[in-house]
Order: C-alpha cells, then structure tokens, then sequence
C-alpha cells in the first residue's frame, strides 16, 4: 500500500470532512476545538506535506518561517486570507488557497437576517419576551423600518455581494455597489455602480460590507464616512470586522446618527468592544456567517481539493499564491 501524506487539521471541522480527510491522509488533529497557538502549530506541522487551517490560526511571516520543509500547502477554511502572511508563503514556496466559492450562499442569508433583524428590533422585541417584559401589543411599541424601497448600499460586489443583491431585489430594496472593477451589465442586474466609497455611502440607507480586509480596507467605515451616509442609515457587517472603527459606529448608534446596525464580525474577535453590549439598537451574531452543515462540508471539501491537487502537482482549484 501507498503510504499516505500526513496533513494537520488545526480545528475540529463536520464529520464528512474529516471522514474524507482521514480516508485519503494521514490525519494529525489535536482534538477538541481549543486554538492552536505558533508553537503548537509548527511543532503538529512536522513531517506534514498539508495544512488545512481556520482564519484563527494566524501564520505571520515568523511563523511560516519556521514551518517544517515539508509544508506545501495551507488551505484555509475560509474565503478571508489576512491570517496568513502571502508574501513570506510565497518566499517559501508554499501554496495558500481558500475556499471562495462555498461561503457564498449561507454569508449572504446572514447578511439579509441581520438587515432584517436590525431594520424590525429583532434584538430589543427577544429582550421584551426573554425578560418576561412585553405586555401585549401597542401601536407604537418597537416600530422599526421596512427595507422596501431602501437604497441597499453593497461595499465590495464579489460573489457574496451579488447573492446579497439578488436576494434584496425580493425585498424591492434599490441597489447600489462600489467595487474595485465595475460588473458587466448580466451581473449588475440594474445595480448602480459609484466609482468611491465616498460616492455609495452617501446614497446607502443600508450599508452592507462585503470587502476583503487589505491596508485599503481597513476602517474604511469611520466617522468621516458614517457621517457621509443618510441620517438614519443601517449598517451591516458580515466581511471582516477591522472595516470598522467600532467606537466611531458606537458614538453613531448612540447618537442616532445611524439608527441601526447588524454585526456577525468584529475586530479582535471573539473580545470584541464591550461598548456594543449596551446598545438596545445592534443585532449582533457570533461570526455566524458560514454557519450551515452544507456551507461548512464545502468549505472543508474545497480545502481538501486544494490540498489533494498541489500533492498530486497540480494547480489548486482556488489559488491565492
């Protein structure tokens, strides 16, 4: 028998993934589902030919330096790649993919619950029920708004962003986007295309993000920008949670400046700003984005797929470097 390649898994991932992973590899696990830290993470690495890693493992430039020779791949489970230093990978000559494709679907529904958990006072109308507070109905108890008619703003129209705007032309919202390139005119579907941030924000009731994090990136949602958009404005967040100041969206929200936000991510998460906490008017989820059985037996099969191909010398199917 052919003797089979060793690969870490760094976390522990749906059954059917790690029943292919183990039928076709030799599987180094820690068990349980506790973070790996760069120690623990260069010493399961050796002997292995592949890394199949979660976006809270991080594998900066001193940590790929010292990876095992043996490394020849890191896949990740997850579209987002700022937990991996590419340049020094590539340095190394050690392939980074991602699994771009199989997010899509379960991110965009996240993005429309928490636009609609947001819009109607999901939040404070659970807080009334679990609190043994809600006395009946009232004409004017927790009204929100609806988002028919709303401009929907979509800040980075990759392929999360344009199921977003397919599932908001449901709900009759008017589409907006402001991306790197303009989409040709079958995938704009009508949306409206603005060459600045600066430019979609100031006609966005909703604002959603959905741009990777980069240097170009990162707050991009600050006080010069919220105050650009409509008084009143909603704002979402299923891309990464370093788009945001989060104490200029706090002053925001307490202020009214913007009336609502629904959040799934959040900068330095899982300790994210206490601050958020005590707003009656935030949705917030844990990073709950891909947080369906089929969207998470993809990611895993699709970082498989990359890692089955750079071991039989073939280009990975989602290549990043």
């Amino acid at each position: 028998m052919t003797e089979k390649a060793r690969i870490l898994i760094t976390r522990s991932l749906p059954e059917a993934v790690m029943a292919r992973a183990r039928r076709d590899y030799e599987v180094v696990t820690p068990g349980g589902d506790a973070v790996l830290d760069a120690e623990a993470l260069i010493e399961r690495a050796d002997g292995g030919a592949g890394i199949l890693c979660c976006i809270s493992e991080k594998f900066p430039a001193a940590v790929i330096a010292r990876l095992p020779s043996s490394v020849q791949i890191i896949s990740t489970f997850s579209v987002g790649t700022d937990h991996i230093d590419l340049a020094s990978a590539k340095a190394r000559g050690i392939r980074v993919g991602n699994t771009p494709d199989a997010v899509t679907v379960a991110t965009a529904e996240i993005a429309i619950l928490l636009m609609l958990g947001a819009a109607r006072r999901a939040h404070e109308g659970q807080r009334l029920l679990y609190d043994r507070q809600w006395r009946g109905f009232h004409p004017t108890q927790l009204l929100g708004v609806r988002l028919n008619g709303k401009r929907l703003g979509i800040f980075g129209m990759g392929k999360i962003g344009q199921a977003v705007a397919r599932r908001a032309r449901a709900f009759d919202m008017e589409v907006h986007y402001c991306s790197r390139n303009r989409l040709a005119p079958e995938k704009e579907q009508g949306a409206i295309f603005h060459e600045t941030p600066e430019a979609l924000f100031a006609v966005s009731d909703v604002l959603s993000l959905h741009a990777p994090s980069s240097p170009e990136t990162r707050h991009i949602l600050n006080a010069a920008a919220i105050d650009k958009l409509p008084q009143g404005a909603i704002v979402i967040n299923t891309a990464r949670g370093d788009l945001v100041v989060d104490d200029d969206l706090i002053a925001a929200l307490k202020s009214g400046r913007v009336a609502y936000a629904g959040l799934d991510v959040y900068q330095g998460e899982p300790d994210i700003n206490p601050g958020y906490y005590d707003l009656p008017n935030v949705f917030l989820l844990p990073h709950m984005g891909t947080s369906a059985i089929e969207a998470r037996n993809e990611m895993g099969f699709a970082a498989l797929d990359n890692i089955d191909a750079v071991l039989a010398g073939r280009e990975p199917p989602n290549p990043v470097v």
